[in-house]
């Protein structure tokens, strides 16, 4: 089933819809796209005693309990490392001298060049990149209700994630098509992202050949050799840790084929306190930190200077339920704590955006704040599920991404310095205005009121007799207004069609390799 594919009544609506936009005189209101920098000091939660704590135990939790890892081909590479690897039991203990020779080797700052060059991102220092929802087994919107994930929505979000300028990455499957089989679906999902947008994106890592096949694909789209690719990496994968203390079989080979090709892993501990990690903050602090330094170990002994970032997804679970809550005071001074561990090591920080609301309401907006807070004030460099996650997870949803996109223009706005010169402070506009008089009609006003003021995507400031007047319609209501117009006004990037066709051949050939078993 190609990404084209869908039923005949929505590819209809599609071609009407794109009709519609060549006549559409003017388009959605969005923020430009931008490289986003935070030009503030990161708040700092922990004393330097307090980060020499942490420190001290997660190299403790390294040299006496160690980390199961599962792969016996990582383990050969962490034993070859100077590693002591307990086979039995597939123990691997790291001491600090190997954690800190690993740290010494690993870079500081990376970037991922996309097949559009001019949507190349930076990653490290004070860059922030935002990226679309990844992982959700279901979908929603408010016209067609919750339903599974599939390959239309697919690559409508794909679409989305293109149109809004806030969006820089695109993750992991944002929503699984489980209509097609999930050992090759990762090819369908690969292609919609070439095809529909022109951005870096996160190649699935369970086992090698999902990996490679991410990485190939892009370099096919770049026109590059995979060694063109080592040196100047376009896609990225995140290393999810099997809380506590375990790497299975397949992250850890994801990792070796990564780091093999010079392409970003992101080592990123699944570490909910109460569940995977000790109920106190500062245990699962420790734990996390282990865990990244373990995976930092691991990628540098597979290949020198492969860029790895610190990846930080430390919240709690309602201790009565055992559900998993995101948002929360604990959440966000995790958010906040861990960009002091990943400064620490000068490590490129990745964060996360989360909530764990079932619908795009009023507690998916202030959990997601308190989450986006926590990683801006963190001084994270990737915010990953920056735009549709819902449910904790469990959704990708078209109003939640919307909001979100609302959301993270609002941040990037805020992080812009504030001018200070002569123009800026404008004395004589001051002057020229008499006690109790208005700014409406002045100079300085008028030369300035297009683009004085951060303009909405969502947000109405009508009074309220208008916006009765005008259908009294909720954020939510608008939101939905505005995916579909999105929709209808999103334009393909272009694509040479030889790039196309062996993008295609390339699909096609390892379908049916992985049909025939090979990995």
């Amino acid at each position: 089933m190609s990404p084209e594919s869908g039923n005949p009544s929505e590819t209809s609506s599609r071609r009407g819809a794109l009709r519609g936009r060549r006549s559409a005189p003017v388009r959605l209101p969005q923020s430009p796209w931008q490289t986003v920098t935070n030009p503030y000091a990161p708040l700092e939660l922990l004393r330097p005693e307090q980060l020499d704590a942490i420190h001290r135990t997660s190299l403790r939790i390294l040299e006496e309990l160690g980390v199961e890892l599962r792969s016996a081909h990582a383990r050969q590479i962490m034993r070859a490392a100077g590693a002591q690897v307990d086979e039995a039991s597939e123990i691997v203990r790291v001491d600090r001298g190997l954690v800190q020779q690993a740290l010494t080797k690993t870079p500081r700052s990376f970037s991922l060049t996309p097949r559009n060059p001019e949507h190349r991102l930076e990653f490290g220092g004070r860059h922030i990149n935002f990226g679309l929802v990844a992982g959700p087994p279901n979908v929603h919107d408010c016209e067609r209700g919750r339903r599974a994930g599939n390959l239309n929505d697919y690559c409508d979000f794909i679409r989305l994630a293109q149109y809004f300028n806030a969006i820089h990455l695109i993750g992991n499957q944002v929503c699984a098509p489980i209509e097609l089989p999930a050992n090759s679906r990762h090819l369908d999902t690969y292609r919609a992202n070439l095809l529909y947008s022109d951005l870096a994106y996160h190649c699935t890592a369970i086992g090698a050949g999902r990996a490679l096949d991410g990485i190939r694909m892009m370099a096919i789209a770049r026109g590059h050799t995979l060694e063109q690719m080592a040196a100047s990496p376009g896609v990225i994968t995140i290393i999810s840790v099997n809380s506590p203390r375990r790497f299975d079989d397949a992250m850890a080979d994801g990792l070796i084929a990564m780091a093999e090709h010079g392409q970003p892993v992101v080592i990123t501990p699944f570490t909910l306190m109460g569940a995977m990690a000790p109920v106190s903050l500062a245990a699962a602090l420790a734990q996390q930190n282990a865990e990244v330094l373990f995976g930092v170990v691991l990628a540098q002994a597979v290949r020198t200077g492969t860029p790895v970032m610190y990846g930080a997804f430390t919240s709690n679970v309602d201790l009565r339920s055992g559900a998993p809550a995101f948002g929360t005071p604990e959440h966000t001074k995790a958010n906040i704590a861990s960009g002091q561990l990943a400064r620490r090591y000068g490590l490129p920080y990745r964060t996360s955006n989360a909530s764990a609301s079932n619908a795009a309401d009023a507690q998916g907006v202030y959990e997601t704040e308190m989450s986006l807070w926590g990683a801006i004030l963190g001084h994270s460099n990737l915010i990953y599920h920056a735009a549709g996650w819902q449910e904790g997870g469990m959704t990708a949803s078209y109003e939640k991404l919307v909001l979100d996109v609302e959301m993270l223009q609002l941040i990037s706005e805020f992080l812009r310095p504030i001018p200070v010169d002569e123009e800026e402070l404008a004395f004589e506009a001051i002057r020229g205005v008499p006690p109790g008089g208005h700014f409406f009609g002045t100079p300085h006003t008028l030369a300035r009121y297009q683009h004085a003021f951060y303009q909405p995507l969502v947000t109405k400031w009508q009074n309220y007799e208008s916006w009765l007047a005008s259908g009294a319609e909720d954020a939510l209501t608008r939101a939905t207004a505005i995916w579909k117009r999105a929709l209808s006004e999103y334009e393909q990037p272009p694509m040479d069609p030889a790039v196309r066709e062996a993008l295609d051949d390339y699909v096609a050939r390892r379908r049916e390799e992985i049909a025939d078993g090979e990995p």
